[in-house]
């Protein structure tokens, strides 16, 4: 039995100052993501997104490799952690509720094990930060239901606008929740090894509703755009309104005197 442990160690993480600071043999690599073997059986998998999965490795190894890798960005107050088991026994893969069954170590079938380990970390990390939006918006939404009014600066309102949208980019770009590696189209056992784990990860729904969270903020955000829009042209009516008063008086003022 071997264990996978996907971990967030920062917000993001170079992968090329990754290469250089491990020492094993370069599996694949490209800008977002290096995996690498360790050992005949021990692997690292390092990804962009700021999270690194290792199989087969124990807790000493992990902690030295993550404070190595760690120092190239900014660490998470709290890390978030996913743990695997693999199981090696002759016959088709299967896939349960936190084990998978595979009929050989292949580099090709670890790494895929080890990539869904890290989306479902990033799932957790961005379900975390969607809540958080989502907690913040509700205060607002609170003190326009109780209150009627909208008490939040037009700073404030662009910040969180830009952060809903920096989550919804970063999803788009680090979840692969509809695209699979290539290293599956070849070979039929890994396509459906890579069916099963997302299904077992539940990663399409998970991201939906990820979607969904967003798509809730989105409107709260635009409703209270709307409401800043409509009251900074109250105002501008009555700067107007204010404007042509002064005018008449002072017509009338000039006509009378």
């Amino acid at each position: 039995m071997y264990s996978v442990r996907s971990v967030q160690l920062a917000p993001a993480l170079d992968c090329r100052q990754f290469i250089s600071k491990v020492k094993g043999e370069l599996l694949f690599s490209d800008s977002d993501e290096a995996f690498i073997r360790l050992g005949e059986v021990q692997y690292v998998y390092c990804f962009q997104f700021g999270i690194v999965s290792f199989f087969n490795c124990p807790d000493e190894l992990q902690e030295k490799l993550s404070q190595g890798i760690s120092k190239g960005g900014l660490v998470d107050s709290e890390s978030l952690t996913e743990d695997f088991m693999v199981e090696v026994r002759p016959g088709p893969s299967k896939v349960s509720f936190n084990k998978v069954t595979i009929p050989k170590l292949h580099p090709d079938r670890i790494r895929l094990i080890m990539l869904y380990t890290a989306q479902s970390v990033i799932l957790d990390r961005y379900t975390e930060i969607t809540q958080s939006l989502m907690e913040e918006a509700s205060v607002y939404t609170s003190n326009l239901q109780h209150k009627g009014r909208l008490h939040i600066s037009r700073k404030r309102l662009k910040r969180l606008i830009g952060r809903n949208l920096n989550l919804k980019n970063g999803m788009m770009e680090h979840l692969y929740v509809f695209d699979s590696p290539d290293l599956i189209w070849d070979d039929p056992d890994l396509t459906k090894l890579d069916a099963d784990l997302k299904q077992t990860f539940d990663l399409r729904n998970r991201n939906r509703h990820l979607h969904d969270r967003l798509d809730i903020i989105k409107e709260n955000l635009e409703l209270f755009k709307d409401i800043w829009d409509h009251r900074e042209s109250s105002m501008l009516e009555w700067i107007i309104i204010l404007l042509i008063l002064v005018e008449v008086v002072d017509l009338f003022l000039v006509k009378l005197f």
